[in-house]
């Protein structure tokens, strides 16, 4: 796909990107060259082209850490980390026999293994596929149906929850799992076959909503990761020292994912926030104590950075940029957040599971200091912003459903053609649903979900599986599910329920029905009883006239 830096073409806006005869946003960002399809090659390959040099190069980073565990200090140096990864590639293949085209099952909170476990499974052709360590055995099991993995990689805490699989359960916080990173076996090297990965196959698979209903299973290349991996590395700024980054968000989910990627293919330093309750309080901690230049954080922590003096007592001067994805933030925080750190960078980026996370960003001071942009398009990327009622295609500062397409759009949903066929259309076009608009200048606006995915704290949480859910008990004549704006958390999944005649259900019952049943982020949070759930003819349910009823109900108890 064409990429067009210099924009010859006379029907491109060399401002927006826009071309006048397509209807097609185009980047306007450094080409990122890509290698050729055809070329045998994983992201593991890609990222770290010396690993399997033997040994392993020195680095100009040998000093940094490529890894910390922001709670017990633990360090591991580049040089060790490209020997775990060789080792553990080794021992995945000799001691445990995977191969290309297999699946490996993951479910565990962020740990300094994660990263490295990643590369290894990727270099030798075996898909990825991690999941939310609070996910209960039923949404487990519904995962494992679509990903058919033959291992799985879980932490003591988590294991419990993984069926039986051909290969077992490995655990990451045992000994055991530690020998298979740091002790090659006799002969491990010598019997290490070269595995050829093709750009085309599946890398990773992570478990999305969709735009609709029950969790489906992304699946993502190679070459999805490459093109995101290449466009990263070409808008980049240059620095005359690594970049210490603090990752708050989870690994499992694709913007961790690709953040431990780029950073460490940039020889940045990478600090893991590993306890279960990272609070505002350890990131502090955490930027003060290991410099820290960039933190990325899903929006509650940002919310909260902008109130009260938590801050206050903390050496916070070598932060640089404050990274914040996984849900939209509202205006009122991003502008209360400038206020309060006038010196920092508040980065911000917008991208899907299916795009391979993100599609725009913020990069540099100036795209930073635009209040409410959620960025560029970046490279290898193309974008239309078309109205949801009658298909046409439009020009900036017009609102419309956003269309992606390029080398990071997914493969597909595995095993769902249907719903493949839903979102992803022939001409290579994703529709996203979500209400956007293109300025000027080329920056990208978000303004709301034409979906009806609700986002708490950057988890998607899909109404369709609570209303299902509710629907099964027995007081529950109708019910419907929507997003509750929250500053906070961005959205607070609702259930409107209507009782059946007699009962005397309440609130708290509602709650935890449903608490014992789903990942604690799909709580429902707050319940209003009504008479009746408004539908249009078709019977679609309108959610939107709900928040506004309990808006309303709100405002009148204040």
């Amino acid at each position: 796909m064409a990429n067009h830096p210099n924009h010859h073409n006379s029907t491109i806006d060399p401002n927006s990107g826009f071309c006048s005869q397509t209807k097609i946003y185009h980047s306007l960002r450094p080409t990122a060259p890509l290698p050729p399809l055809t070329t045998p090659l994983s992201i593991t390959d890609y990222l770290f082209p010396h690993l399997n040099s033997s040994p392993p190069p020195p680095t100009t980073t040998a000093a940094a850490a490529a890894l910390i565990d922001a709670t017990t200090r633990r360090r591991i140096s580049f040089p060790d980390f490209a020997r775990r990864i060789q080792t553990l590639t080794s021992s995945l293949q000799n001691r445990l026999h995977l191969s290309k085209g297999d699946t490996a099952f993951i479910l565990s909170p962020n740990s300094l293994h994660i990263p490295i476990l990643h590369f290894s499974l990727i270099s030798l052709g075996v898909v990825v596929s991690p999941s939310n360590p609070s996910s209960t055995k039923p949404e487990i099991s519904r995962q494992i149906h679509l990903s058919k993995p033959v291992i799985a990689f879980a932490t003591s805490e988590t294991a419990a929850k993984i069926p039986s699989l051909r290969y077992g359960t490995v655990l990451l916080d045992s000994p055991e799992f530690e020998s298979l990173m740091t002790r090659p076996t006799s002969g491990d090297n010598n019997n290490k076959q070269r595995v050829t990965v093709n750009q085309s196959d599946t890398a990773t698979i992570l478990y999305s909503s969709g735009t609709t209903g029950r969790v489906k299973g992304v699946e993502l290349t190679h070459r999805n990761w490459i093109s995101v991996m290449a466009g990263v590395l070409a808008a980049r700024e240059l620095r005359s020292s690594p970049a210490v980054t603090l990752c708050t968000v989870p690994f499992f989910h694709v913007y961790g994912m690709g953040l431990f990627m780029r950073e460490l293919a940039m020889g940045h330093s990478v600090v893991v926030s590993t306890g279960p309750r990272f609070d505002l309080t350890a990131v502090m901690r955490a930027i003060e104590e290991f410099r820290v230049t960039h933190v990325a954080v899903a929006p509650p922590i940002a919310v909260a950075m902008t109130k009260g003096n938590v801050m206050d007592g903390y050496d916070l001067r070598s932060l640089e940029v404050v990274a914040c994805g996984g849900a939209s933030l509202q205006r009122s925080v991003i502008v209360k957040f400038k206020e309060r750190f006038p010196n920092l960078q508040f980065a911000q980026a917008y991208g899907l599971t299916e795009s391979t996370g993100r599609v725009f960003a913020t990069v540099g001071l100036k795209e930073c200091g635009v209040v409410g942009a959620t960025g560029k398009l970046l490279s290898n990327s193309e974008a239309k912003i078309v109205d949801p009622d009658t298909g046409i295609a439009l020009p900036p500062m017009m609102p419309g459903e956003l269309w992606l397409r390029g080398s990071s759009i997914m493969k597909g949903y595995v095993g769902d053609a249907a719903a493949t066929a839903e979102i992803l259309g022939l001409d290579g076009w994703l529709r996203t649903g979500d209400l956007c608009y293109f300025d000027n200048e080329g920056f990208l606006f978000f303004l709301e979900r034409i979906k009806e995915l609700i986002k708490y704290k950057g988890y998607q949480v899909a109404p369709a599986e609570l209303e299902y859910l509710l629907h099964s008990h027995p007081d529950v004549a109708d019910v419907a599910v929507a997003p509750y704006p929250d500053e906070e958390v961005g959205q607070l999944p609702m259930a409107f329920i209507v009782r059946r005649n007699g009962s005397t259900i309440d609130e708290p019952q509602i709650m935890d029905f449903v608490a014992k049943q789903v990942a604690p982020y799909k709580r429902i949070r707050r319940v209003m009883f009504v008479d009746m759930i408004p539908k249009n003819a078709p019977g679609k349910v309108l959610r939107k006239e709900l928040i506004k009823l309990a808006l309303s109900k709100a405002t009148s108890k204040l």
